[in-house]
């Protein structure tokens, strides 16, 4: 169904303006396009409003005003999204990034994070006290969208994912009010928040469950991308039998000439990443099969967590080309390694790149309704990602993604993780949520029944 809005005008603005004190970016500002660029410098979005708040109240004026005004609205927290979802045209965009509260209660280790977080903020706050909550690999990426989406990571087979870890949400719906949700306060609302992105209402708020977790042992090893087959037969075997306290995914990669030594860079490997959380003294027998495979490079100690978590920061700053492809996988056959050799062996540029993410442990005890995240039951969560800093290589790193989606989708569990996706149809979305799509939609009708949060992986509401 095609919902008719209506774009910016001088009026609207100067109404806004007078409603509230957050400060609002239009396109006649001189800073209007940086405020609106996002991760993605593929995306090339221009909203008729960016509106940066500082607390709920901001949030709440400027949810109104849109609905009232029959505005398109589109949230941003981080900007990490690949499709560039915090971002729409000619529409409003709500700026969370000025919602950086992060209160720590050390009694029951939880934390309260405001909604315009970013990933490295709240690790190192809880850091401090030896807390870590599970969260992705970049450290840069946002609190809500990261959270909102599931949360796969380093931290997943110890401590699941990130929904998992959330406790209670307070939320802005499409009507303007304010609710608290949690397991007993809106139930249907908290369970189609832990995985169902940003379709029933803005997050404002998020409580966590924190964990003992100061201290990690990780980093790369690194094979010649022609042992690939090699690597991904043994790890399968490997993490399949492995204690919680180890995970680690698998990329294929180039190595940039910075900061790993001469002899490796612009080469292609089969890489392992590795995230260990259990007792030092017994690191040493738990990497010993590691390295008995013989690793060309291998970079791991001990490190503080968010020393890991932002790793590979540098690598990918702001305002880089990215395209995205996913796919979940039940094995990790000799057909699967078979492709990844083929196209890890033929990346198109220097920063381009193909992970998979272990989803068991803890991630993999959660039944596959117990939150919209259907993909429990999965082996791997893979991605493509072709990134490259120069426009002219669009096409080039585009094309790579696409063809190795291609090559390997028929292969795959069907759907893929709602974080990494693109704008790729209705159908692709309700893959992605299998028999919970049906829950989500009925969930969906009762707190959006117009579908004025539609600028994301979108549920449209069902009765």
């Amino acid at each position: 169904m095609k919902i008719e809005t209506q774009s910016f005008t001088d009026k609207l603005v100067e109404n806004l303006r007078n409603l509230t004190k957050a400060t609002i970016i239009t396109p006649t500002d001189q800073d209007y396009n940086i405020q609106r660029k996002v991760y993605n410098a593929m995306i090339d979005k221009q909203p008729g409003a960016i509106v940066i708040c500082t607390n709920t109240t901001e949030v709440q004026t400027a949810i109104n005003f849109a609905r009232e005004n029959n505005v398109l609205l589109a949230i941003r927290g981080g900007g990490h999204n690949g499709g560039g979802l915090g971002l729409c045209d000619d529409g409003m965009v709500i700026d969370l990034s000025g919602l950086k509260s992060i209160t720590i209660n050390t009694e029951n280790n939880t934390v309260k994070v405001g909604g315009g977080c970013i990933w490295n903020e709240v690790d190192n706050a809880t850091h401090e006290y030896g807390l870590a909550i599970p969260s992705g690999m970049v450290s840069s990426t946002g609190v809500g969208g990261l959270t909102l989406g599931g949360g796969v990571g380093y931290l997943s087979r110890k401590y699941g994912l990130t929904i998992d870890n959330l406790l209670e949400a307070e939320m802005i719906l499409a009507d303007g009010s304010i609710v608290i949700t949690n397991k007993d306060q809106h139930p249907d609302l908290f369970w189609a928040i832990r995985g169902g992105g940003g379709n029933f209402g803005v997050v404002t708020e998020f409580t966590f469950q924190a964990h003992k977790q100061k201290m990690v042992y990780g980093g790369p090893t690194l094979w010649p991308i022609e042992q690939t087959e090699e690597i991904m037969g043994w790890f399968d075997g490997f993490i399949k039998t492995a204690p919680d306290d180890i995970n680690g995914f698998i990329a294929t990669m180039v190595i940039p000439e910075s900061p790993f030594p001469e002899h490796l860079h612009n080469k292609k490997f089969c890489a392992i990443v590795w995230c260990y959380t259990g007792a030092m003294d017994q690191m040493e027998e738990t990497f010993t099969p590691i390295l008995d495979k013989k690793p060309l490079f291998a970079h791991t100690g001990e490190m503080p967590y968010p020393a890991l978590q932002a790793m590979f920061d540098g690598l990918f700053p702001t305002g880089m080309q990215w395209y995205w492809r996913a796919d979940f996988f039940n094995s990790l056959t000799p057909e699967i390694s078979a492709q990844h050799l083929k196209f890890g062996s033929k990346i198109p540029t220097p920063l381009s790149q193909m992970h998979l993410y272990p989803i068991s442990g803890a991630a993999s005890r959660v039944g596959a309704t117990d939150t919209p995240w259907a993909y429990r039951d999965a082996e791997y969560c893979g991605v493509y990602v072709g990134v490259d800093p120069d426009p002219k290589n669009a096409d080039k790193i585009t094309n790579w993604c696409k063809d190795y989606y291609n090559a390997l989708h028929p292969y795959s569990a069907g759907g893929a993780y709602s974080n990494f996706m693109m704008d790729e149809g209705q159908e692709r979305i309700k893959a992605s949520y299998k028999r919970n799509y049906e829950r989500l939609t009925k969930i969906k009708y009762l707190y959006d029944p117009n579908n004025f949060f539609r600028v994301n992986q979108n549920i449209a509401p069902k009765a």
